[in-house]
């Protein structure tokens, strides 16, 4: 992402303009525009002009427009798991008259790549938009891992960044059942259809030269990954391809998996193998802190509480040391539910707790987005129903003494 402009006072009030420029840009877009945000961004309509006789005539005329984001008028290809294209469509009314738009008429802006996109929060820019605009603007980001995951036959590719989650590709081949036909020509003749189409598919969508790309990893139940691997390798070699030799034998991981899913990524990114190699990205963290809430939750499940009050009660008591929640939570289409949660991550940076916000475009923000979106793991040990005995008892206290207060000022 670009950031074209930036004007936010001390107060939140502002613009900022960015310029997307790939599939991750247009999640972070997705994510920080919001209902009644004014945005603005080129759009195409159709014109119809009537001559001096009668006839009609129509043409397309570009235009920036700016719009009034609708309640949940914002929608994205990326707000499913695992995305192959990113598009966002931003609905709402006209807030800017021009000679071809009426004011207040219904419209919606195509979000383009390489297009640039202004906008203004009437609610005010809070720490976790101001937080994403300067993520989204680090410089050479892209994806850090490549991935292949392998079944029987199947392959998934997948490229991860920092926030995405992307399966660029899908392939299917059959293989005959070894019980049926183990060792058999047939079986090896489709292994070999096999492997020759993964590598093809490997060339073609893992950008396994590109400087940035950190690891390569070959994952699989069973030892297909090994088949794989020597495959890709040899093949290689055999095409006096050196560029993939190389980065194979430099970034290549293989890894065990229990099923070949894409959701086992999860499994992968907490697998000892790469937890080194990529323990300063933001999706390998996630797994990380994730696996340790619920090793928590097995162990002393009153220092691993999950769910809005609950954490919010931990919070108060000054006893969260790790807050998880996901992004999804912030996009809210209540803005007074958005502020809480801002709210909640502001109090408890304040008082020294780690915040780690899940994308819900990664296995573990999903997997986190299934437990509430939001659970936090305590300094201290908590017992939920102790404190919650506690806040009633509290709130019962307060009521009495406004009720005796009213009494006395009556009684005045």
């Amino acid at each position: 992402m670009k950031l074209v402009n930036k004007y936010v006072d001390k107060y939140g009030t502002g613009h900022v303009t960015l310029r997307p420029e790939d599939d991750e840009d247009m999640w972070h877009l997705y994510n920080l525009i919001q209902q009644d945000d004014l945005v603005r961004a080129p759009a195409i309509r159709r014109v119809q002009n009537v001559s001096a006789t009668g006839s009609t005539e129509s043409h397309r005329v570009r235009l920036n427009l700016t719009l009034q984001v609708s309640p949940n008028a914002t929608s994205s290809s990326n707000s499913s798991a695992s995305p192959t294209t990113a598009s966002l469509h931003i609905s709402g009314r006209v807030t800017s008259e021009n000679q071809h738009v009426k004011l207040g008429a219904f419209h919606t802006l195509d979000i383009e790549s390489n297009r640039d996109v202004r906008i203004e929060k009437t609610e005010g820019w809070d720490s976790i938009a101001l937080s994403r605009v300067q993520e989204s603007c680090i410089p050479g980001r892209g994806a850090e891992v490549g991935a292949v995951v392998i079944g029987e036959g199947t392959a998934a590719f997948c490229l991860l960044s920092q926030h995405l989650t992307l399966v660029t590709h899908r392939l299917s081949v059959p293989i005959p059942r070894k019980a049926s036909a183990p060792g058999t020509a047939q079986h090896e003749k489709a292994m070999v259809k096999f492997y020759a189409a993964l590598y093809d598919a490997f060339t073609r969508h893992i950008p396994y030269a590109t400087p940035g790309l950190r690891a390569i990893v070959l994952a699989s139940p069973g030892w297909t990954r090994d088949g794989v691997y020597d495959w890709i390798v040899g093949e290689a070699s055999r095409r006096g391809d050196k560029s993939l030799a190389k980065s194979l034998r430099e970034k290549a991981v293989k890894v065990h998996v229990s099923s070949a899913h894409v959701h086992s990524l999860v499994e992968v990114l907490k697998s000892p193998e790469i937890v080194a190699q990529l323990k300063e990205t933001k999706f390998a963290r996630e797994g990380i802190v994730l696996d340790k809430f619920f090793r928590m939750l097995g162990v002393d499940e009153m220092r691993a509480w999950y769910g809005p009050d609950h954490v919010s009660l931990a919070a108060d008591r000054g006893a969260v040391g790790t807050l998880l929640i996901s992004d999804e939570l912030f996009r809210a289409s209540d803005p007074k539910l958005r502020k809480k949660y801002v709210q909640l991550v502001e109090g408890v940076q304040q008082k020294g707790a780690e915040v780690v916000i899940f994308s819900s475009m990664h296995e573990s923000g999903q997997q986190l987005n299934q437990l509430t979106g939001i659970a936090a793991i305590l300094t201290f040990p908590l017992d939920v129903e102790v404190v919650e005995a506690e806040e009633k008892e509290a709130k019962e206290e307060e009521r009495i003494r406004l009720e005796q207060g009213l009494d006395g000022s009556g009684g005045g």
